[in-house]
């Protein structure tokens, strides 16, 4: 079976539209972030210029001290060392304070950016997660924050220090010696050159880098997050090559953009020492011909090494910051991704009290990975205040679709859905879901207690009232049993409960809810035939006075509705109570039949 996994191909491969843009230049989306702070990044620049220009005076004092040497008065050489120490004092402050400064401003912005993208995509359509993975997003809003951070807190101020440097360095060793510096300066050419064309190589390895960090943390997300399956079907083996496959190619692409980093650095430092050995060789001779002194030799050395160093450093930063342009990338794509479902500026609002009378009106919609096939296809239904209404049909036939609408996950492209007589598309998402209670056919259980899943959708309810509910749902005696009643953690995904269990804890959720609307989609389907009867009358009591949609496959489960209607291939093709549907011999009755001997579920 191994044998048979697909090979890896690099993730978001049409970087032929992303090339323009792997520049540094990316890093001014960062702007909206940084400049709220501009105290504090002020207070950083400060103490960043003050350290670069203790560091420029610090030969000056070493010069003086060279001078001296020899000189008879001992105390002009005593105030010369006093100075060289105040100095290196004033650069140790000066670097712990620019430190801090940049550090906290860095931890901040980085902060920011992460809430920023969680905010943009938990309010994502779910069309957004059909075309990238929890994990990918996950990498992003965690690996690529980490390499912004490194370049805020870290990289930025020290290119800015060298830069500092690199420049009064250069303008202090001509006014030290233009003849030396003159000779200096015919290197810079040389080591701009590899610069240049390596560093544009290392932009395509280093954003091709992070996609593979992106895929590999997907790849594991998928798995980890369904690793019952991936075991009970002995899939561990494939699973464990699958991610070998994703993460080599990640470490491969690393590997190439460390050689091209490794040799850009190795080019320049060797260039930029062979040409400072040159200049200091002819420098030496000058000092023999009285032509300079030792001590403006040594001052120039300093100066010509600080230089150095600083173009070396810069070399370096450069790929930092372009790990980082590459990183700020990927995070303003989610934070400018255009959500298929957006609120009106001005929404409309509901009429309170909300009466739960719902409409469609000719709806049509296909799914976006499935633009040909419409998942509705021309539905209208009427469903008045208080009725319950069934959906029934064939897999695939558009029932959990009806839900998905009503909620707004998706927008029609044809037709209205309207609650109350307004249409929802008007209305704000948030405004009109809290009037909606939800009972998913697959329960989602956080990583929390029992009485923090049930208390989610009213997180201010009392704990009589969250105990109320689990009563209500059959819930209250497994909780009771656990280790610690209601405190008790319920793992990640429900990983403690049974599937009946998470499906009471949902059913206990929606009914503490206590909306006008009720959607019940396959809610007792993991249910035992005890518990199925429990839920059931708990259900019925929070159905009466309420709009109710349920979706079942199990006909018994919908017996009782006001009306059910009969969805095939996303059209309504009957609708109807149970004894008229079944008089009427289609689709409904054929259902029954296999479903139903002399009115009793078949097992």
């Amino acid at each position: 079976m191994a044998d048979q996994m697909p090979a890896p191909v690099p993730p978001n491969a049409g970087t032929q539209e992303r090339e323009k843009s792997k520049k540094i230049g990316a890093l001014r989306a960062l702007w909206p972030f940084v400049l709220p702070y501009w105290k504090l990044m002020l207070a950083a620049i400060a103490a960043l210029v003050s350290t670069a220009m203790v560091s420029l005076a610090l030969p000056l004092a070493v010069r003086r001290v060279v001078d001296n040497f020899n000189t008879e008065q001992s105390e002009i050489l005593d105030l010369y060392f006093l100075a060289a120490i105040g100095i290196a004092g004033l650069l140790a402050i000066g670097t712990a304070l620019r430190y801090m400064l940049v550090t906290r401003l860095g931890e901040r912005v980085v902060a920011d950016i992460r809430k920023a993208v969680f905010d943009r995509v938990i309010g994502m359509s779910p069309s957004f997660y059909e075309n990238i993975m929890t994990g990918e997003v996950l990498s992003r809003i965690t690996t690529d924050t980490t390499l912004i951070l490194s370049v805020i807190g870290s990289s930025i101020s020290i290119a800015l220090r060298n830069v500092l440097i690199f420049i009064g360095g250069l303008i202090l060793m001509l006014l030290t010696s233009a003849k030396l510096t003159g000779l200096v300066l015919l290197i810079v050419p040389a080591v701009i050159v590899p610069i240049l064309v390596l560093g544009r190589r290392l932009r395509v390895l280093s954003r091709e880098n992070q996609d593979w960090i992106a895929a590999s943390s997907g790849k594991a997300s998928e798995q980890l997050s369904s690793v019952q399956t991936v075991q009970a079907f002995t899939h561990e083996a494939a699973s464990r090559e699958m991610f070998s496959d994703v993460t080599e190619e990640s470490f491969g692409s690393a590997k190439r953009r460390i050689t091209t980093r490794a040799l850009m650095t190795a080019i320049v430092i060797f260039l930029v020492f062979v040409g400072i050995v040159g200049v200091l060789w002819i420098g030496a001779n000058d000092v023999r011909a009285d032509l300079m002194t030792m001590g403006a030799l040594i001052q120039f050395v300093i100066y010509a090494v600080m230089v150095a160093g600083g173009v070396a450093a810069l070399s370096e930063i450069i790929g930092e910051l372009q790990r980082a342009a590459g990183a700020t990338e990927r995070l303003v794509e989610l934070l400018q991704t255009e959500d298929t479902v957006q609120d009106i500026s001005q929404p409309a609002q509901l009429v309170a009290p909300v009466k739960g009378h719902i409409t469609f009106q000719d709806v049509r919609f296909a799914y976006p990975a499935r633009p040909a096939i419409n998942a509705l296809d021309g539905v209208s239904i009427d469903i008045q205040p208080g009725e319950t209404v069934a959906f029934v049909g064939p897999s695939g036939a558009g029932k959990t679709t009806i839900i998905q609408m009503l909620l707004r996950f998706y927008d029609p492209q044809e037709g209205r859905i309207l609650l109350d007589g307004t249409d929802v598309a008007q209305m704000a998402r948030e405004a009109f879901r809290q009037h909606i209670a939800l009972v998913p056919q697959d329960p989602i259980i956080f990583a929390a207690s029992a009485m923090e899943n049930i208390a989610f959708g009213r997180p201010d309810a009392s704990r009589a009232e969250v105990e109320a509910a689990a009563k209500a749902a059959a819930a209250h005696d497994f909780i009771t049993s656990l280790p610690n009643g209601y405190d008790s953690p319920l793992g990640e995904r429900g990983v403690m409960l049974s599937g009946g269990q998470k499906q009471r804890i949902a059913i206990a959720r929606a009914i503490l809810r206590d909306a006008p609307v009720l959607l019940l989609d396959e809610a007792t389907s993991a249910l035992d035939a005890e518990s199925e009867r429990a839920v059931q009358e708990a259900v019925d009591r929070l159905a009466e006075g309420r709009t109710t949609l349920i979706v079942a496959h199990r006909l018994a489960t919908v017996k009782k509705a006001d009306r059910i209607v009969v969805l095939d291939q996303g059209r309504v093709v009957a609708q109807g109570p149970h004894h008229q549907l079944v008089a009427e011999d289609g689709l409904y009755a054929r259902l029954a039949r296999l479903q139903f001997t002399d009115g009793v579920a078949a097992e």
